[in-house]
């Protein structure tokens, strides 16, 4: 019986290690600057929408959106998400494609302020525990770009 090269032993423990860790859930809400649900519901669900705000590049192909970061010709990242639930002018949860926990999933929901007529947008994504603090910033950034170009 031969033993295991150690190499693969340890590049087992690691992808042991890396299935195991769990990703936690953050969540973000910022009041929006529209009490139009029409207009909200198109910046959160539509590749135009996202498009203005999420990632410079937004293509949306049946249930799936392809986002792009960056340029072509450049340095740049590619990702797919599939739409796992999307309710108009409610919410719209995506899963990415090459997401790895089960419970793991980015979620844009509209909240409706009675009061003020007004709506906030309520943002749940998750993280490994050490990417926490690079998610939020993240998510600051998309919020600044939305508001720099919509308004909201």
């Amino acid at each position: 019986m031969f033993a295991s090269p150690p190499f693969t032993y340890l590049y087992k423990e690691t992808l042991i290690l890396l299935t195991q860790m769990k990703k936690q859930q953050i969540e973000i809400e910022r009041s929006l600057r529209s009490t139009s649900a029409n207009i909200i519901w198109g910046i959160i669900s539509t590749e135009g929408g996202m498009g203005k705000w999420l990632a410079d590049e937004v293509k949306a192909v049946d249930d799936k959106f392809f986002f792009t970061w960056g340029d072509e010709w450049s340095h740049h990242e590619k990702r797919c998400a599939n739409t796992l639930e999307r309710v108009r002018h409610s919410h719209i949860r995506l899963r990415w494609a090459d997401e790895t926990d089960p419970e793991a999933y980015l979620e844009m929901r509209m909240v409706h302020n009675e009061m003020t007529d007004g709506y906030s947008l309520h943002v749940t994504d998750f993280a490994l525990p050490e990417d926490l603090d690079s998610l939020y910033d993240i998510w600051e950034q998309n919020f600044d770009q939305l508001r720099q170009a919509t308004g909201l």
